[in-house]
């Protein structure tokens, strides 16, 4: 009866680890437990969105609003065509709002952050956000940075 006790403790300790685990997993990979399903939609253009990806964050002044939801290819515009879902807490984003993408850190994970506008109309689903700032690629600048040292030297 003790072996047998001595095993159920063991077994819940390594069930209440494993538990502990998942939890941790998800809370360092940024996914959510529950999805919010009181968004709105939002699209932007980008020359290049390098490194982002769906389900990276949405901030403003560096909280979260939203995420990206979707990243197409714009064959009329050859752009990269972001759709992301903004919390409808956020109803009043000035249209001349800009959109960024940033990175957090040196090498981390790459997200949106937008810059408040001052226009009095504000973005409503479906809207555009027409000024953007595309991704910072540290191999163009290392690169271009080289090519400048280079031709420094002829």
């Amino acid at each position: 009866m003790r072996t047998r006790t001595l095993e159920l403790t063991v077994g819940l300790f390594i069930l209440a680890g494993l538990l502990a685990l998942l939890i941790l997993a998800l809370r360092v990979s940024g996914l959510p437990l529950s999805t919010s399903g009181n968004t709105y939609t939002v699209y932007a253009h980008f020359d290049n969105v390098s490194g982002l990806t769906s389900r990276s964050k949405v901030t403003m002044a560096g909280v979260t609003i939203g995420q990206v939801k979707r990243i197409t290819f714009d064959k009329n515009r050859y752009t990269g065509l972001v759709e992301m879902a903004i919390n409808s807490d956020v109803d009043t984003l000035p249209a001349d709002s800009t959109a960024s993408i940033v990175t957090a850190g040196l090498l981390g994970e790459k997200y949106i952050g937008i810059s408040v506008g001052g226009d009095d109309l504000v973005l409503g689903d479906g809207d555009e956000i027409v000024d953007t700032q595309s991704a910072l690629v540290l191999e163009e600048l290392i690169g271009r940075f080289l090519l400048n040292t280079v031709s420094k030297d002829d």
